[in-house]
């Protein structure tokens, strides 16, 4: 495995490889079995799998986490050596920003809800960063988990829209024993909000069983609502259903619902959600 820094190196290696077939999984970095499992399947479709670490400001707004969230290169080197990760991009964000061009990108109704709603920006800065990593790796596929489910359907759309000539790969979230979604924000919970944790995934669970025996929306949501609210310290960001990937109110003509939640712990806040399609329902 090769590790890159600069863009001029990534370019000119990126250069050899365009007569392959290039997987490329765009991360954060702290990486755990959820990368892992990004990684792996990237690898089994792929001639060269590409890696990047890169904790993007642009996606961060004032109030957030950019200076707490976890970092951990060496682990994570060793993990995507393990996974069979060819090249590994790691660069700063001034060599990833050098200059502030005025130019912007804007995600539009997609971003203005669930996690959206009370993040402004912060897709726009996904887009910027994904823009970028896209022109500069030329992935033949690009790999991207679940648990992030507005981020795929926003980033699915935009490839879609503008013509990027790459295949988004979605990969199901990866979850501990219990039920709760990996995230590299969950070494942020104390030892108590670690086990009140795993309901927000017993909430959505009995959201989409009420809303599968009922198709009640209003009283799924409700109930999924209330069972974080007995169940948790956790302050409720949001718990919603939606059409996927469009991200639209449920109607009577979708093929998939998302059920999304998002969650304020003390010292993190975590996301997690499932997705019915309505023909196995």
């Amino acid at each position: 495995m090769k590790t890159v820094q600069t863009i001029k190196e990534l370019i000119s290696i990126m250069d050899n490889y365009q007569d392959k077939l290039i997987g490329f999984v765009p991360t954060m970095g702290y990486l755990h079995e959820g990368h892992q499992s990004l990684l792996i399947k990237a690898r089994q479709d792929n001639d060269v799998v590409v890696a990047s670490i890169f904790v993007n400001p642009a996606q961060f707004g004032p109030n957030e986490d950019l200076d707490r969230y976890p970092r951990d290169l060496a682990h994570d080197t060793a993990l995507a050596k393990e996974a069979g990760v060819d090249i590994l991009f790691v660069p700063t964000a001034e060599e990833m920003y050098p200059f502030e061009s005025g130019i912007t990108l804007h995600a539009g109704e997609l971003s203005t809800k669930l996690c959206g709603a009370t993040r402004p920006g912060h897709f726009d800065g996904v887009l910027k960063v994904i823009t970028k990593l896209f022109h500069l790796v030329k992935p033949t596929s690009a790999y991207f988990g679940q648990k992030d489910a507005q981020q795929l359907a926003i980033i699915e759309t935009f490839v879609n829209a503008y013509n990027f000539p790459v295949k988004i790969v979605r990969i199901p979230t990866i979850r501990e024993i219990d039920g709760l979604a990996k995230s590299s924000r969950n070494v942020f919970l104390s030892e108590k909000e670690r086990a009140e944790a795993v309901h927000l995934f017993k909430a959505l669970t009995l959201a989409t069983d009420i809303w599968k025996d009922t198709k009640n929306i209003e009283e799924a949501l409700i109930k999924g609502k209330a069972h974080i609210e007995k169940n948790t310290t956790g302050k409720i960001d949001y718990f919603e259903a939606l059409s996927y990937p469009n991200l639209q109110a449920v109607s009577n003509q979708v093929d998939h619902v998302l059920f999304a939640t998002a969650v304020f712990f003390e010292k993190a806040r975590l996301i997690d959600n499932i997705i019915v399609d309505v023909k196995e329902v």
